[in-house]
């Protein structure tokens, strides 16, 4: 899913290190006058969020009727939910969204079909908890930003009143729009209502400052971090824009505090080293680098973005090794195998890229994945015989 963290593309840097003590209040982190008419922007409120319509309330009703057992309510739910959402457009990261226009739209990204799969699950009278998922450090690029995107799922618990199905209510079922994250069993942290809030708020400011409307992004950043004042992710993004906009003293308040929150936020560090050698401080930007390269390196994500920016750079035989390396630490990632494909071609090994490219599409996992690589080997084929 995309939950959003921005990690500077000129910045190589990598790992954790000990967080420093720093003690921020409201007053050093939010810059109120620093973006003047914020408090016009229209902020969903947590009940806009998660309201449904007549129509999602009757279609939750229907997919249950004639069903008794709990279980199989929530499975015929989720069913009637993959059934009626667009699968191949679950992955966009723009369609952030409250959940009754997730369920008019039929699609949208991670976070939000969860929040609609949350409102619909909690209609039928089940007991549902999101949980963060707590999965390695995983690039996207968009508008010429690197984002980091963040997990999370569904927990849906029948109600009983009595004890005889309590191993079933203690495990529950799980719901997840991104296969891959669950059957890798990364670890997962209960979610509290507020911080699902804060997370909404914080996608739709990182989706307003990739628009470059500055305070619009100020307004969600601020709502998340008074809705949830140890969201990292938040605090880092608003640090970026701080940086953006010129306010460096705050930037480095609210990179701090993100650290505070979060040691192991490595964007947060990365930005943070960014900054202090934008502002002329060399020592402390290479005591970040040189304390935390060894952890990033071993996360593949981390070659496939090295890999993409070598790429564009036309540096064909860097990109080459890192996507080698992201490859050597995991292998099921279709990133991979598509930087390997591209790379092969610019270097001019046809058959090299046609082979890369077709292990691309057969790792992806939608159907409109597979077809942009049928396109691209459907383009090889047309070269080699021609």
């Amino acid at each position: 899913m995309q939950i959003f963290r921005f990690l500077l593309t000129s910045i190589i840097l990598l790992g954790c290190q000990t967080a420093p003590e720093v003690l921020l209040s409201q007053k050093t982190l939010l810059f109120d006058q620093g973006f003047e008419g914020f408090e016009n922007v229209a902020i969903e409120s947590e009940k806009e969020i998660f309201e449904l319509h007549d129509e999602a309330k009757t279609f939750a009703k229907l997919a249950v009727k004639g069903l008794l057992k709990p279980e199989e309510k929530i499975k015929a739910l989720v069913q009637h939910v993959f059934a009626r959402s667009d699968l191949n457009l679950l992955y966009r990261a723009d369609a952030n969204t409250v959940a009754s226009q997730t369920f008019q739209n039929r699609a949208a990204n991670c976070l939000s079909m969860s929040i609609m799969t949350f409102a619909l699950a909690k209609e039928l009278g089940f007991d549902v908890r999101f949980q963060d998922i707590e999965i390695p450090e995983y690039w996207t690029i968009r508008e010429g930003q690197s984002l980091l995107n963040s997990h999370i799922n569904l927990q849906i618990i029948p109600r009983q009143k009595n004890q005889i199905h309590f191993h079933f209510i203690n495990r529950g079922f799980e719901v997840d729009f991104d296969a891959q994250a669950t059957r890798q069993h990364f670890p997962k942290t209960l979610l509290k209502l507020k911080q699902v809030v804060a997370m909404f708020y914080n996608n739709n400011g990182a989706e307003a400052l990739l628009k470059r409307n500055y305070v619009k992004a100020y307004a969600y950043f601020r709502a998340a971090i008074l809705q949830s004042p140890d969201l990292s992710s938040a605090l880092a993004n608003l640090g970026y824009l701080y940086r953006l906009t010129g306010h460096y003293r705050f930037s480095e308040n609210a990179y701090l505090q993100a650290i505070k929150e979060d040691k192991n936020n490595l964007s947060a560090w990365g930005n943070l080293a960014h900054l202090y050698r934008y502002l002329g401080d060399d020592q402390k930007a290479m005591d970040i680098v040189i304390r935390v390269s060894r952890k990033r390196s071993s996360n593949p994500f981390f070659h496939i973005n090295m890999g993409d920016k070598a790429f564009e750079n036309e540096q064909w035989q860097v990109a080459l090794e890192h996507y080698q390396r992201a490859l050597k630490l995991d292998k099921s990632y279709h990133e991979v195998y598509f930087g390997l494909g591209k790379t092969y071609f610019e270097l001019g090994n046809v058959q090299r890229s046609h082979h890369y490219l077709k292990l691309a599409k057969k790792k992806s996992r939608t159907e409109q994945e597979q077809a942009v690589y049928q396109g691209k080997i459907d383009m090889l084929a047309s070269i080699k015989s021609g």
